[in-house]
């Protein structure tokens, strides 16, 4: 049987074949639920790993499909993680309307910056990602009346999940929960990826004078992409305020807006997996080197990135395609 490369498929064609599940992903979430028996005593990291991998699955929405490059992505992940726990003290401490504030006020604060973001690219728009992020961090640092300042938002309480699950110490519930909630946004990023609108982000990426030509509005779509990361980086800063109770300044930091683009090169950018699988790579490997060197651990990541890099241009999950396609073809 002759195989049918995707350069001869219809657009239509294409997308449905995107859209369904592969055998290695309904394995992939399998193996998301093995930490339950096989690694208890580190459920705790494994909900940092999800939460954090949600983080970067917004980011990969904006700089691996839209070739928007930012390094101030974290101030949506804060402005999520102020907006829980501020949500919880003062409002009420349901977990699930947490999130559904924390996602609107990103939201909000997403689609006003959008106007900025769809004006510029390539160097301009690195610097502008980069200090409207330094400027909410020391915002936030200012406020500190509202958000506790250098010392963190204190008082914060989460109620039980579904008023059933309460969390605990070992992070049963907070992965349980931050796993949930990643399946439910991974669905819904898999479907505008495997769309028209991500067809109209690829085309953006690879070349943005030409798309109006063809009758997509660039600025239109990069401020929707845009507006959509920041929600589900918000999402992801409420989780993480919701399973640890408390928010400290360092949400809002330069280093984290660094740290998940470090993710999405080692996993490989435009893939909806590669934020996931770096987050995963990055957070254990943080974890062991930490415990071997803790002063000196960044040097090990930095090797790491290095090596990871020069084998692997396009990531892991880009050097496992091509190790694949040299196998079918042999």
């Amino acid at each position: 049987m002759t195989q049918i490369s995707t350069t001869s498929l219809t657009p239509q064609l294409y997308l449905q074949r995107q859209t369904r599940w592969r055998p290695i992903e309904i394995v992939f979430w399998a193996a998301t639920l093995l930490p339950f028996w096989l690694f208890p005593t580190y459920l705790s990291l494994a909900s940092q790993i999800a939460i954090t991998g949600l983080f970067a699955l917004s980011l990969d929405l904006i700089l691996g499909y839209a070739g928007i490059v930012s390094l101030g992505h974290a101030a949506f992940f804060g402005i999520g993680a102020y907006t829980a726990g501020l949500f919880s003290k003062f409002v009420w401490g349901e977990p699930f309307s947490g999130l559904v504030a924390a996602a609107a006020v990103a939201g909000i604060v997403g689609y006003a910056s959008s106007f900025i973001i769809s004006r510029f690219r390539h160097l301009t728009l690195i610097m502008i990602t980069l200090g409207l992020g330094l400027l909410l961090k020391e915002a936030a640092n200012s406020a500190h009346w509202l958000t506790g300042g250098s010392d963190g938002l204190q008082g914060v309480s989460i109620d039980p999940v579904l008023g059933l699950f309460k969390f605990d110490l070992y992070g049963r519930t907070a992965y349980g929960y931050s796993l949930a909630v990643l399946f439910v946004v991974f669905l819904c990023a898999r479907r505008i990826i495997n769309s028209p609108f991500g067809l109209a982000l690829r085309g953006i990426r690879e070349n943005v004078v030409r798309m109006p030509a063809i009758g997509a509005d660039s600025r239109a779509h990069i401020r929707k992409v845009y507006t959509i990361a920041a929600i589900i980086a918000g999402i992801a800063g409420g989780l993480l305020t919701q399973t640890t109770q408390t928010v400290a300044l360092e949400v809002l930091s330069f280093e984290r807006s660094a740290d998940v683009v470090v993710m999405l090169v080692l996993g490989g950018a435009g893939r909806l997996y590669g934020g996931l699988i770096g987050a995963t790579v990055y957070m254990i490997a943080r974890d062991q080197f930490s415990g071997i060197a803790p002063q000196y651990w960044y040097f090990w990541i930095g090797a790491l990135l290095v090596i990871v890099v020069t084998l692997l241009p396009n990531g892991i999950l880009g050097g496992l395609s091509r190790l694949i396609r040299r196998w079918r073809r042999s």
